[in-house]
């Protein structure tokens, strides 16, 4: 048996720098006062068809779909919605100022395996609602910056753009409808569909073929009226005055049908040629498209962290083994397994082997890349003494019980 085609074990070591990446990221939203939430896997199938969009491709073509006693229920192939659903069950609303949230967790889409993106995949994500502000979009975006950085990510190029408030958008969506409309025949079978779908993700297209007749299409600039314009302005502002540097790019829509004002990736060269490591945006019509009798504009990001890793993992080193207890005998393993619940109770990692030989025990301890070795044996036992042996350097000495506490702590 093997694991699924687009799935995988994620095994040690590399499991360590999952969980070391996931303690920084920790850290960071916890700077910025954001707090955990933890949605189901799962959720109504019409949740994300009407939330993400019935016409993207996420929802028309990617999502693992079952029947549940005549209900249709969906693997999440993403988290906003989930979070936004959690929002208004919960009247989140009712506490005190913006809605900080924070997730970590397995995503589903039935997309063609690849490089660092698989079947099931894992999001780390972040949602601001409550409040329709640039100032808040400034923000998450520095978040973002921040986290990547504690990451060890460096050298991260930031796109940002508008798409607009749903006025502007509308206006802009349906030129491009007009205007893909006489060369839809022109265009790959992907992007046909998409000119009347979802015009917006023809402009995402990394199609080649259909690269000349894109360039002709207008910008959204040209389509944002004046309060869109001041939103996107601030933003850059307040970047500025961050010393966050982007570059502006107008073919950045995002083709989620939840998207308002600000949208933004951050891309990184590590990763190939599919090189964005993050992205989001503004959601402000969300709410009310799941359901939703009130407002709830949001803002939020999500980092593919299979990708994340990617990009990081040679920069994290392996786990060490504080302590590799080697008892030569029976007697000697019965001391050792007391032994080895003091210093674990000071929070050290402690192997306790099974009395084998001396020259096995030390081949396993720096296997294990122990920082020190203690053999134990009758004579041991008898003189009070542990021998003690520093794996790094190779110099042994015989310590009491005091001595050998002290020295690993």
């Amino acid at each position: 048996m093997k694991a699924v085609k687009g799935t995988r074990d994620i095994l040690p070591p590399a499991s360590h720098v999952w969980n070391q990446v996931e303690e920084r990221v920790r850290q960071v939203f916890r700077t910025f006062n954001y707090q955990e939430i933890r949605t189901p896997i799962f959720e109504e199938t019409a949740l994300f068809a009407r939330g993400v969009g019935a016409e993207t491709d996420i929802v028309s073509k990617e999502m693992y779909t079952f029947d549940d006693h005549g209900d249709s229920l969906t693997l999440r192939p993403e988290n906003t919605a989930g979070v936004m659903r959690a929002y208004i069950e919960h009247r989140l609303d009712q506490r005190p100022g913006i809605q900080k949230l924070f997730y970590l967790g397995p995503m589903f889409r039935r997309e063609r395996p690849q490089k660092g993106r698989y079947r099931q995949f894992y999001q780390i994500g972040a949602e601001a609602i409550g409040v329709d502000s640039p100032v808040v979009d400034a923000e998450m975006i520095e978040l973002v910056d921040t986290l990547l950085k504690a990451c060890g990510v460096e050298g991260a190029r930031l796109l940002i753009n508008s798409v607009g408030d749903p006025a502007s958008r509308k206006a802009y969506v349906d030129e491009l409808r007009t205007r893909l409309a006489g060369v839809k025949d022109q265009l790959s079978p992907d992007n046909a569909r998409r000119a009347e779908t979802n015009p917006l993700r023809v402009l995402d297209s990394k199609e080649a073929k259909d690269e000349p007749i894109i360039a002709t299409l207008p910008s959204i600039h040209e389509f944002l009226n004046d309060a869109a314009k001041k939103h996107f302005a601030d933003v850059c502002r307040y970047l500025d005055d961050r010393g966050i540097p982007y570059e502006v790019n107008p073919r950045l829509v995002r083709g989620l049908d939840y998207y308002t004002h600000t949208t933004f990736e951050f891309l990184h060269g590590a990763l190939g040629a599919q090189n964005a490591i993050c992205g989001g945006g503004r959601y402000n019509g969300l709410a009310e498209t799941i359901g939703s009798k009130l407002p709830a504009p949001g803002v939020g990001f999500s980092i593919g962290e299979d990708r994340l890793i990617m990009a990081v993992e040679d920069s994290f080193s392996e786990p060490g083994l504080d302590v590799y207890l080697a008892p030569l005998d029976e007697p000697s393993f019965r001391h050792c397994a007391l032994l080895a619940k003091e210093m674990r109770g000071h929070g050290l990692s402690v192997e306790l082997a099974a009395p084998t030989k001396p020259r096995r025990a030390m081949e396993l301890a720096d296997k294990l890349k122990a920082r020190t070795a203690v053999m134990v044996g009758d004579n041991e036992l008898n003189a009070g003494l542990y021998a003690v042996k520093t794996m790094a350097t190779g110099t042994q000495e015989s310590l009491t019980r005091e001595q050998l506490l002290a020295r690993i702590l």
